[in-house]
């Protein structure tokens, strides 16, 4: 499980396949080569992006203004910066900078 991110200096870059509408919310393993994220929330108004960005900042343990979208904002492929994580979830295997 490492080609779905890499690290920019201190910031880590995932690309991720988001299932919204899903039953639950987390990590779901790979897609391709992308980090499947199941989130609950619709794909209505951006409701699904805002869930995505709250659950990485909870996972990461950085603030909500520190997960930003690169891209994909209309699509379920999607690139986002995390600014300095403070925490990697062990299950994703993510190697520190």
């Amino acid at each position: 499980m490492a080609d779905f991110y890499h690290w920019q200096g201190q910031n880590l870059i995932i690309d991720c396949h988001l299932q919204p509408g899903a039953r639950g919310i987390g990590f779901a393993g790979l897609h391709g080569e992308r980090l499947k994220i199941r989130i609950s929330a619709p794909p209505v108004d951006g409701k699904a992006n805002a869930m995505l960005l709250e659950f990485l900042a909870r996972a990461f343990a950085v603030s909500k203004r520190q997960v930003s979208l690169l891209s994909g904002q209309q699509s379920r492929q999607k690139r986002v910066l995390i600014e300095a994580p403070q925490q990697l979830p062990e299950e994703l295997g993510i190697n520190p900078a």
